[in-house]
């Protein structure tokens, strides 16, 4: 097995005297589609946020590629590679929807304070841009403002705003949120092909099991802060544990006991 992209050891986050986050060691493979599942308040959120820089821990580290980034701003953390989206939709709707993946483009090429002028004559980086608005199907949207599109349209442009960065480690907050039925299959079908490049790794919270056992390679499920087991979807939809703290079921003993 090929050395961990993020290793998290014994992360661990108290507020006041409660952990949200309570002891998680996991680690997560190149190229590996990880989800993380669980309950309202089981510390998903978070996780995240101390993966993401947006929080430090009270215990314990993050490693990327054997880095310690723990603690590290945000900022800092994208520029490693580490890119997030978010459950609200992070873009600018003002904007056309090319020229939002152009500011991405820009910082990365460290022109942000003049990106607009850059990408109005820059044709390498308006092809760039381009070039990832039709890999994730809205190329045609290019010259339309962002904030007319549908909302699907919008969580894809965001997707392609966080490949922009040119991450090694994606981190998608609820990518099918708030989604039609249309919408999240087609947005599913475009994150698993993605995920089937073998170009990136991610990390994905989901709520729709459907979206998290199509994707998943692995699959955390939190409960409580805790980690309650990590497995492949199978293992995880078949776990005894899973199926009453989160899927909602009773072993068929207790049903039959109750009947």
């Amino acid at each position: 097995m090929s050395e961990p992209i993020l290793s998290i050891q014994d992360l661990t986050k108290h507020f006041g005297g409660n952990a949200a986050v309570s002891g998680i060691t996991l680690d997560v493979q190149p190229r590996e589609t990880l989800a993380i599942i669980g309950p309202n308040g089981a510390g998903k959120t978070t996780f995240y946020n101390m993966v993401s820089g947006r929080m430090t821990p009270t215990q314990g580290k993050v490693l990327l590629d054997g880095q310690d980034i723990t603690g590290l701003p945000p900022h800092r953390i994208s520029r490693l590679g580490v890119s997030r989206s978010f459950q609200i939709n992070n873009i600018f709707t003002e904007m056309t929807v090319r020229e939002n993946v152009e500011v991405a483009l820009a910082a990365l090429h460290h022109h942000s304070r003049r990106w607009f002028n850059l990408a109005s004559r820059d044709t390498v980086l308006q092809e760039e841009a381009q070039a990832l608005l039709d890999r994730l199907s809205i190329g045609e949207l290019a010259e339309r403002r962002a904030g007319v599109i549908s909302y699907g349209d919008k969580r894809l442009l965001e997707i392609a705003v966080v490949l922009a960065t040119r991450p090694r480690l994606v981190l998608l907050d609820e990518p099918t949120a708030g989604m039609t039925p249309d919408e999240t299959r087609r947005v599913t079908a475009l994150v698993k092909s993605l995920a089937d490049s073998g170009d990136y790794t991610f990390l994905i919270t989901e709520h729709d099991m459907e979206v998290v056992f199509s994707l998943a390679d692995r699959i955390l499920v939190m409960h409580r802060g805790e980690a309650l087991v990590v497995g492949t979807p199978e293992e995880v939809r078949n776990h005894p544990e899973v199926r009453r703290a989160y899927l909602g079921e009773e072993d068929q003993e207790e049903q039959e006991a109750g009947a």
